[in-house]
């Protein structure tokens, strides 16, 4: 079964453009919280909440103060990670992220201490 994301802007629902939803797509896979990450080539800023900093949000470049200022207002007073401020990673990718969405990391059930162990 093909499966299509769909993404829009959390203010004005303006659609991205097709290779920034290819960059978004890639931005799903993220193994994130409470990070902002820029989405290239159009400028579109993502929020990666999960848990604690509420669901993911998706901000157009006519709209990333508004989503900066929305998530420090409701957001800001429970950690630093709001107030992050520009530049934004693209990616916040590394071996260890690798290593854990290899072994379960993504999983609803936990699979570390099962199985080989992550050397």
């Amino acid at each position: 079964m093909t499966v299509r994301l769909i993404f829009r802007c959390q203010y004005c629902d303006r659609a991205p453009d097709p290779l920034t939803q290819i960059t978004l797509e890639k931005t799903v896979r993220e193994f994130a919280w409470g990070a902002y990450l820029d989405a290239q080539p159009e400028n579109w800023l993502v929020w990666h909440g999960r848990g604690l900093y509420g669901p993911t949000r998706y901000a157009c470049p006519d709209h990333r103060g508004d989503l900066v200022a929305y998530l420090r207002e409701h957001y800001g007073t429970v950690g630093w990670h709001p107030w992050k401020r520009p530049p934004y990673p693209t990616s916040l990718k590394n071996s260890d992220q690798e290593k854990a969405a290899k072994h379960g990391g993504r999983s609803a059930m936990p699979k570390w201490g099962y199985g080989p162990q992550v050397t």
